[in-house]
């Protein structure tokens, strides 16, 4: 593990979690969302739990209804819904008096940073406003 690069993992973890959510389909901050929960809760658990957010049927799978749905909501509105279903998913196993404090700290944080990223989007191409917003958010 410690001879892991960003180089290394980072298409590992486009290919099986970012791509897997379709979270390029999603607005600004939504997709940043939905791939941390795929990342650490699994990714039928992720997107059922947008499902849920949009108050549509739940099969796990990102299709046409979910994207579409993803499309008429504010992307705020939605990250809150998401981040505060996860929540009460996290909060259900009985090692929430274990763990709950990071996982919550953990949820804030992506929230947080999910929140900006919708209230002012970078272009994938501004790699230089992209490099400063990531450090602003890391801070």
């Amino acid at each position: 593990m410690k001879a892991l690069t960003v180089a290394t993992v980072a298409p590992i973890y486009r290919r099986n979690y970012w791509d897997a959510v379709q979270a390029d389909a999603l607005p600004p901050g939504l997709g940043y969302v939905l791939f941390d929960f795929a990342v650490n809760s699994g990714k039928k658990r992720a997107v059922i739990g947008l499902q849920r957010a949009f108050k549509v049927a739940h099969d796990g799978a990102p299709g046409p209804l979910t994207l579409a749905t993803a499309a008429t909501h504010k992307p705020a509105d939605l990250i809150d819904a998401l981040c505060d279903g996860r929540l009460s998913f996290l909060r259900a196993p009985s090692t929430w008096p274990r763990f709950g404090k990071g996982r919550a700290r953990l949820v804030k944080a992506v929230r947080k940073a999910a929140l900006a990223i919708a209230a002012e989007p970078v272009a994938p191409t501004d790699s230089a406003k992209c490099l400063a917003y990531c450090k602003r958010i890391a801070a």
